[in-house]
């Protein structure tokens, strides 16, 4: 069954409460974009439909509070939990109203009550990825410029030197001074201006996949996907969209090296009417990066992208620099952790 549009439905497309109607059969008559994204079903599907039996309010089935509505005319819950068609539990404010006699319909009302906590986190991790290169920026600055006399001067000192042997000395300070100043490029990463044209988001995950597959071999670590092939083109820099998801990558393998069955899951979805940090968006790409390994120490999970943070391997610039290129890429790189189930989410705003 299609929907017709009309311009109560572009209005109601466009409202950050999902709606739902039931008729008088407690079939689906119509939901609005945000009410797929918060129920994870799609109106092409479910609309003449009787809702999946797994999308529960507070344990109940939706046709079931819809039933009850009809009785009571007002349902209200608050904070209530929410099971998606995928499983995924959120949290939401639920008023169900039935309007008209015995044979109309049924409106169900849903916020998502702590899609407002998510806002603000993204916001403080976009302002703190900002605030964090601006700082890396002033420091770079500050210590290159004496690295560079003092690697002049060291060169200038080996040249006067009476003994050759001496020059092992200079040369360390040289060296040194060179290492100074990688590690400094390094936490600054990237410099080179993006490029950005129409790319499929599959193609970079099936580079990283196989460069990961090259290094480690398929069979120290199982890498499975689960791909939406509708997800449209997206404009960004395919180098620069490669790196970032790399580096998530990379550390999951670490992660799930000790794991009986090390196993990564790429997946890709669409989220509609999304926010990212303050801004709104009709289309947006989510990329999960799902591991099987012991999760994150609770005490680094708020610093996490922050340079020279790690719990193991590495200096910790890794995540610090993938999210600086998503975030050049108006996106944002999330982080949920419990022991055996990691998930990385890269969010890419679509064209409209």
């Amino acid at each position: 069954m299609t929907t017709m549009r009309c311009p109560e439905t572009e209005i109601l497309d466009n409202l950050a409460t999902g709606v739902v109607v039931f008729d008088e059969n407690l079939k689906v008559s119509y939901l609005n974009q945000m009410a797929e994204g918060l129920l994870g079903i799609s109106a092409r599907h479910v609309v003449g439909q009787y809702p999946e039996s797994h999308i529960l309010c507070d344990g109940k089935e939706l046709s079931v509070l819809v039933r009850l509505a009809r009785e009571d005319q007002i349902i209200s819950r608050r904070s209530a939990s929410l099971t998606r068609a995928d499983r995924q539990v959120i949290t939401v404010d639920c008023v169900i109203t039935h309007i008209g006699e015995e044979h109309a319909n049924t409106i169900v009302e849903i916020n998502q009550v702590d899609r407002q906590l998510r806002m603000h986190r993204e916001t403080q991790l976009i302002s703190q990825q900002a605030a964090t290169r601006d700082l890396l920026r002033g420091l770079a600055h500050e210590i290159k410029n004496p690295l560079g006399g003092l690697r002049g001067a060291a060169q200038l000192l080996a040249a006067e030197l009476p003994d050759p042997e001496l020059e092992e000395y200079t040369g360390i300070i040289i060296a040194e001074a060179d290492r100074l100043k990688s590690l400094v490029d390094n936490m600054l990463g990237p410099n080179q201006r993006p490029e950005y044209r129409p790319l499929n988001i599959h193609h970079v995950l099936e580079r990283v996949r196989n460069l990961i597959l090259a290094e480690y071999g398929g069979d120290n670590v199982a890498i499975l996907r689960d791909y939406d092939p509708s997800i449209p083109e997206l404009v960004g820099d395919m180098n620069q969209l490669i790196q970032a998801v790399l580096n998530i990558v990379r550390n999951a393998v670490r992660a799930v090296q000790g794991c009986a069955e090390p196993r990564i899951r790429l997946a890709t979805r669409i989220a509609r009417n999304f926010t990212i940090g303050d801004i709104r968006y009709r289309l947006v790409a989510r990329v999960e990066i799902r591991d099987n390994g012991p999760g994150i120490p609770e005490q680094l999970r708020e610093t996490l992208f922050l340079p020279m943070v790690t719990s193991g391997e590495g200096m910790g610039l890794g995540l610090s620099i993938a999210q600086s290129l998503v975030t050049q890429h108006k996106g944002l790189i999330e982080c949920r952790s419990r022991p055996g189930n990691t998930v990385f989410t890269i969010l890419l705003p679509l064209p409209e």
